[in-house]
């Protein structure tokens, strides 16, 4: 089965867009998204039904679920942003046209976790699916690392961090190296034999210094990490005119930082 895994879009649309017009070309299976749908981003509503009728599995991220209860755990600005993106769910679900497209229903009934054989899928990590950050220094952290192994089967694919990467049991951190010209834009790399856990990078909000948007394809026992261009300087301005969203989220999207 060859499928194609999203995370993290964060209300950005014109990067989504551009990510589901890749995949359309790459002829998957199926769409899984990870979680973080929402937050940060300037089109919440429009993310949520693409996702919605798009993707065969949507996992609960913690944005998504800071949009629908009290949000817990968010920097001052996050917190805003969450709070204004449960403000465009709420209106959206209030209009009588959209009785039968409730969008805060739709969120609320994502699983945490997903698992098919000996793969797992969560936002977070597979200790705390919600919310647990595993970011590429934690390989000096063992403890953390060696409890995380352990409670999956072999492979698990995870978001959050906003950083694509491989982590083997070494530990170790390997980091795609996609080219940013010529015709792919992409770069395979080989699961290991042993453990290992994916992250797919962020659609909407990359943070590993490259400003293009970030998805993986699983097929057999290799990922393919690509990176696509998105007008991010449409969703910089639109974060710019609301003023609910920081402006800083829309300048860091030039810097995928």
């Amino acid at each position: 089965m060859k499928r194609a895994i999203i995370s993290d879009i964060h209300g950005n649309l014109e990067a989504l867009r551009a990510v589901l017009e890749d995949i359309d070309q790459q002829k998957v299976d199926a769409i899984y998204c990870l979680g973080d749908v929402v937050g940060y981003g300037p089109n919440p509503c429009e993310c949520v039904k693409l996702v919605r009728d798009r993707c065969s599995l949507v996992l609960l991220g913690n944005h998504d679920q800071g949009a629908l209860f009290d949000p817990d755990g968010f920097n001052v600005g996050a917190e805003k942003a969450i709070r204004w993106t449960r403000s465009q769910l709420e209106q959206h679900d209030r209009m009588p046209r959209n009785s039968a497209d409730q969008l805060s229903d739709f969120l609320g009934e994502l699983p945490r976790v997903h698992a098919e054989g000996d793969l797992l899928f969560v936002h977070g990590s597979a200790r705390r699916p919600l919310d647990e950050y595993v970011f590429p220094e934690d390989i000096y952290n063992p403890l953390k690392m060696e409890h995380i192994f352990e409670l999956f089967a072999k492979y698990c694919f995870q978001g959050h961090t906003h950083i694509p990467g491989i982590f083997t049991t070494a530990p170790d951190f390997i980091s795609p190296a996609v080219p940013k010209t010529g015709p792919k834009q992409e770069q395979r790399l080989q699961l290991p034999a042993g453990k290992a856990m994916v992250n797919c990078g962020s659609v909407g909000q990359p943070r590993d210094g490259d400003s293009r948007a970030c998805y993986l394809i699983l097929e057999d026992d290799s990922v393919r990490f690509r990176r696509i261009e998105y007008p991010y300087d449409i969703t910089c301005r639109k974060i710019h005119s609301i003023a609910d969203l920081d402006n800083f989220l829309g300048d860091r999207l030039t810097q995928g930082r």
